[in-house]
């Protein structure tokens, strides 16, 4: 875990900068997007390898049940995640909510605590699932007013029924390629 909780802090730290430190982040200019950009690739790097190499350290054991809740819900959290795509007019539920993307990081993160009863995923799941909801906090505070997006047309669900499905499977297909089979 030496590598997986530098790393967590490391992704928050460059996510929340622009919240925290607006000065100091519009003070960077263009060359900031370039430094945070490559910190948030090495958080990445650093939570992939810290994950895989972190011990196994039971913290409870989930009930087999829970698989089928967490699929159900990783389906969802496609969805929502990619409602918010289309250029102006929303999907479902981007055309209600503003934050889809953050809401889907925070349903992926929900789904995969019910069926990692590990210290390593939950640090990693319960640090995004945080992640998540302070950036939802810190941008509603720094702007409050938010005006909801027109509702998208048909050709847009069928899109995103597509897109939704292709990505479940090439999901599904790297989790069982990394020796996890999200299917029990």
């Amino acid at each position: 875990m030496s590598l997986l909780v530098p790393g967590l802090i490391l992704w928050i730290a460059a996510h929340y900068f622009k919240r925290l430190m607006p000065a100091r982040r519009a003070a960077m200019g263009n060359a900031g997007k370039g430094i945070l950009a490559l910190a948030i690739v090495g958080s990445l790097i650093l939570i992939i390898i810290g994950y895989r190499t972190a011990p196994f350290v039971p913290v409870w054991s989930p009930p087999a049940f829970l698989t089928g809740i967490n699929n159900l819900a990783m389906i969802l959290a496609l969805w929502v995640y990619g409602s918010s795509a289309a250029k102006g007019a929303k999907a479902w539920p981007a055309s209600k909510i503003r934050h889809p993307q953050l809401v889907a990081v925070m349903i992926w993160a929900g789904a995969h605590l019910l069926v990692n009863g590990h210290m390593a995923a939950i640090i990693l799941f319960g640090g995004m699932f945080a992640w998540a909801a302070g950036s939802i906090f810190l941008i509603n505070r720094a702007e409050p007013a938010w005006t909801p997006p027109a509702p998208a047309g048909r050709a847009t669900y069928i899109r995103l029924t597509v897109i939704s499905l292709v990505m479940l499977v090439l999901i599904s297909a790297i989790h069982i390629w990394l020796g996890v089979n999200p299917f029990g």
